[in-house]
């Protein structure tokens, strides 16, 4: 019942700001004997190059991406590169492996950041750090387009007139909410479609679930009421909210009416039940993704928390794609860039470790908002509190995870050894 009841929105996702697509010149160029690959290629390239911002490709003979890159200067990075400075054992298998290269000029190296996140994500390159498991996050919608506005689970782009609230971490946390807050504010979940239709009212209202707008159980006017409640308490007033309540509770026990009162002490509860689940609700981050990062084993896990409105909203764990030669500021650092791509950005970004170009990237993030994004690493307080917990979760995550491994490698391995295979499948 508790997966059925929520309706669920899902909109095509939009692109986000054109910021780094303006004035790109993608400008192919390929070596100019057949045949010739590595650094001397790309040396017979530098003197084309201008010295200017923007994002180079770097492929293999079969056309294949290797690396996408960006750069203050086109013509300084690739002089790096054909001159085999700075090259770590990563860096040296990439360049050997490179028989042409492609190049965009950007007007600035905030654009030249942004497109190459884009690009990364788009081409998947063997050489670059890469998100897994990319999913756009569900939102909760408060609809604002009807006379009896419903709650659902949304994804995707936020084009309908209503309120949202998120991201969740999962679209079981977005399940778990709704279905309280339909107890505690008894709000629909109906299609539009459904509750046109409804001549009496449905199962959602005999199990106390909704108030049956639908077919004049309660008032437009006591059902905005409602909507409002539940408006308030998903900003961040919850205190005000249950205060309310509790004080109807009351009021009702005193006029003897404890059917009504029945009604609120449930309604109490549902809230307390939200509540519970939200874990820590920080005092004085009112907005701010939190990212925490831990390497081991070759591997690395980057957990983020969401809070908005001063609530949690839950915590997803990410495993990226990189060489396990690569510092954890560098993979956080290129995860960050992809990961809000496509997603809304907080006007608050915790780290558990400062990152490469961590200034240009909160530009960047501001310039694709449209406001003040900030990024710090946070050195005491509650602040430095949250991203001690979301590091805690990372290393236990990642821990999991190679002890699965392990387990996995055994059991293949004893699969080999029972049926006599030369290797593990």
């Amino acid at each position: 019942l508790e997966d059925e009841s929520v309706e669920e929105i899902v909109e095509p996702e939009t692109a986000g700001p054109d910021v780094a697509f303006t004035t790109i010149d993608w400008t192919p160029h390929a070596g100019d004997a057949d045949g010739m690959v590595g650094a001397e290629v790309i040396q017979t390239l530098v003197k084309r190059l201008p010295n200017a911002p923007g994002v180079y490709r770097m492929m293999n003979a079969a056309g294949d991406v290797l690396y996408v890159g960006k750069a203050r200067s086109l013509k300084k990075r690739v002089t790096n590169y054909a001159q085999g400075r700075f090259h770590t054992a990563r860096i040296g298998r990439m360049v050997r492996e490179t028989a042409t290269m492609e190049f965009v000029v950007t007007r600035t190296e905030i654009e030249a950041l942004l497109l190459e996140a884009n690009l990364i994500k788009r081409l998947r390159p063997r050489f670059n750090v890469l998100m897994r498991d990319d999913k756009s996050f569900p939102y909760i919608l408060l609809t604002g387009d009807h006379v009896s506005p419903g709650i659902y689970k949304h994804r995707g782009a936020r084009s309908r007139k209503g309120d949202y609230f998120g991201p969740f971490a999962s679209a079981g946390a977005v399940g778990r909410t709704i279905n309280s807050l339909q107890r505690a504010f008894l709000l629909r979940s109906c299609t539009n479609s459904f509750y046109e239709n409804r001549t009496r009212p449905c199962l959602l209202y005999q199990i106390k679930r909704c108030a049956g707008p639908c077919t004049g159980e309660i008032s437009h006017q006591d059902y905005a009421g409602l909507v409002a409640e539940a408006k308030d308490f998903l900003s961040g007033r919850s205190l005000k909210v249950k205060t309310e309540i509790s004080a109807a509770m009351q009021q009702a026990s005193e006029e003897l009416d404890f059917e009504r009162a029945a009604i609120y002490r449930d309604r109490l509860a549902a809230l307390s039940h939200v509540q519970a689940h939200q874990g820590i609700n920080p005092q004085t981050v009112e907005e701010a993704d939190v990212f925490a990062v831990h390497q081991e084993g070759g591997q690395t896990c980057i957990q983020v928390f969401f809070f908005r409105t001063g609530q949690n909203w839950g915590n997803r764990a990410y495993f990226p794609k990189a060489d396990p030669a690569l510092e954890a500021a560098e993979v956080l650092g290129s995860f960050l860039a992809q990961f809000y791509d496509d997603k809304p950005t907080p006007r608050a970004i915790l780290l558990s470790h400062a990152v490469v170009e961590q200034e240009l990237l909160a530009e960047a993030l501001s310039t694709r908002a449209g406001r003040k994004v900030s990024i710090s690493v946070p050195q005491r307080g509650e602040k430095k509190d949250l991203t001690d917990n979301a590091l805690h979760n990372a290393r236990e995550a990642l821990g999991r995870r190679l002890a699965e491994t392990s387990t996995q490698a055994r059991l293949l391995s004893g699969f080999a050894q029972t049926f006599g295979l030369a290797k593990p499948p």
